[in-house]
C-alpha cells in the first residue's frame, strides 16, 4: 500500500463528548497519529486530509481565525501539556483503579471524569474537544513539511443535496434536542436564544474535503486549515431553531406508539445556568431530599425510587455542565481559507456545480421545514 496510495484521509474520531479519556485518547489523538505515520510512509504521497472539529478552539469568544496549535500549546497557557504524559496519567489511574478491585462500571466513571478534569486543566471544555486539538498538534507536527490538510466542520446537520436531501445516520447534538421535544419530552431549553448556532450539512463538508484534497494534491507541500460552517458568511440564532420545530411538529406531529399525535407546545426557556440550577432545585432536588429523609424514615423502602432519580438528575446536571459552552457560544468562526478554495473551486474545477460547499446557497427556513426536520423523522425517529 505504501507504494500505491498517493491520498490518505482521516475521518475516525469517537465524537461523545463526555467519552472514557483512555478510549477519546487513544481514538482522536494517538489515531490520528498512527494515520500521519502511515502517510509519511507512502512515497507517492500527495496530502494527507486529517478531519477535526471547529470546536478545538474551546470557549473562546469572538472571530476564530483559522491557525493551528503548536505542540503543547494549550488554551489558558498552562504549560507542559504532552501526550505521552497523558498516556501515563491514563495508565497510572487504570492500574491504581484495577488494584483497588474497582468495578468496570466504575473505571468508566472515573476515565470519563478523568478525561473532563485533564481537559479542563489546559482550558478545553471536554474531552472530545481536547483529545481532537492533540490530534492536531500530533498532525501538524508528525507530517511536518509533507503535505497535511485539517478540515475542521462545525455542527454537521442532514445532507443538503447528496446522496439525497434529509439523510442523516445517528443522532447528533441539535437532533437529539429535535426528537425530544417532537416526542414530548423536552420541556424547556437552556441556553442563549440569541446566539448563533453553527451548522453545515454533512454533504457540504464532504465537498469541502474534496475540492481542498484536489487543490493541494496539485500544490507544492503545506499544511492548511479550512473551517467549514456557516457562522461567518449564513449566521443562524437558537431561535430560529425553536421556531422551526414549533412550527414543524405543530402542522405534523409525531404519532406516539398508542396511535395519538404528540401535541407539541412552546418551550420554556432558561437563558443562564443560575435559572437552570433554580429550575432543578424547585422542581427536583426538594423532592430528592425529601425521599432521601423518607428512605430514613422507613428503612430504605424508598431507595430504589431515590437511587432512579438521583441517577437521571446527577446525569442532567452533568449534560448541562458539558454542553454549557455550546448553548451559550459567543464566537464564529473566520472561514477565509475555505472561501478562497471556494474561489479556487469556481475558477478550475470543471466539475465545480458538484462540488457546493458555499453556506450562502442555504435558504435556513427550507432547509429545516423540508429537508432537515423531514430527514431526522425518517432516519432516526424510532
Amino acid at each position: 500500500m505504501w507504494k500505491e496510495v498517493d491520498v490518505v484521509v482521516n475521518l475516525a474520531a469517537t465524537t461523545n463528548f463526555d467519552e472514557r479519556y483512555d478510549v477519546a485518547l487513544g481514538l482522536n489523538t494517538l489515531g490520528a497519529k498512527y494515520v500521519a505515520n502511515f502517510a509519511k510512509k507512502c512515497v507517492k504521497l500527495k496530502v494527507l486530509v486529517h478531519v477535526s472539529t471547529a470546536y478545538v478552539s474551546g470557549e473562546r469568544s469572538g472571530l476564530i481565525l483559522e491557525n493551528s496549535y503548536g505542540m503543547g500549546e494549550t488554551l489558558n497557557g498552562v504549560s507542559g501539556l504532552d501526550v505521552n504524559v497523558e498516556k501515563k496519567v491514563i495508565h497510572e489511574k487504570l492500574s491504581e483503579l484495577r488494584l483497588q478491585g474497582t468495578s468496570e462500571k466504575e473505571i468508566t466513571i472515573a476515565m470519563k471524569d478523568l478525561g473532563i478534569e485533564r481537559a479542563r486543566f489546559y482550558g478545553w471544555p471536554n474531552t472530545y474537544v481536547f483529545t481532537k486539538a492533540m490530534g492536531e498538534m500530533l498532525v501538524g507536527d508528525f507530517m511536518g513539511n509533507m503535505p497535511a490538510v485539517i478540515i475542521r466542520p462545525t455542527i454537521i446537520t442532514s445532507t443538503y443535496k447528496e446522496p439525497f436531501s434529509g439523510w442523516v445516520e445517528g443522532v447528533r447534538t441539535i437532533d437529539s434536542l429535535t426528537v425530544g421535544y417532537a416526542k414530548g419530552k423536552l420541556t424547556f431549553f437552556l441556553g442563549d436564544m440569541e446566539s448563533i448556532i453553527d451548522l453545515i450539512p454533512a454533504d457540504m463538508v464532504v465537498n469541502a474535503m474534496i475540492v481542498a484534497m484536489i487543490a493541494h494534491a496539485s500544490h507544492q507541500p503545506s499544511e492548511a486549515i479550512y473551517q467549514v460552517g456557516s457562522s461567518m458568511r449564513n449566521p443562524m440564532k437558537y431561535c430560529n431553531l425553536k421556531d422551526y420545530g414549533f412550527r414543524y411538529f405543530s402542522k405534523k406531529p409525531w404519532i406516539n406508539k398508542d396511535g395519538k399525535p404528540v401535541i407539541v407546545g412552546k418551550i420554556r426557556i432558561m437563558d443562564s445556568m443560575a435559572s437552570f440550577h433554580r429550575y432543578m432545585a424547585l422542581r427536583y432536588l426538594l423532592l430528592l431530599k425529601g425521599l432521601e429523609l423518607a428512605n430514613t424514615a422507613f428503612c430504605q423502602f424508598f431507595q430504589g425510587v431515590y437511587s432512579n432519580l438521583n441517577r437521571k438528575i446527577s446525569f442532567a446536571m452533568r449534560m448541562a455542565d458539558i454542553y454549557r459552552p455550546y448553548l451559550f457560544f459567543d464566537a464564529i468562526f473566520d472561514d477565509i481559507n475555505t472561501e478562497k478554495l471556494r474561489m479556487a473551486a469556481r475558477s478550475n474545477l470543471v466539475e465545480n456545480d458538484m462540488f457546493y460547499f458555499d453556506p450562502k446557497c442555504i435558504n435556513w427556513d427550507d432547509y429545516f421545514m423540508n429537508i432537515h426536520l423531514p430527514g431526522i423523522v425518517k432516519y432516526i425517529f424510532k
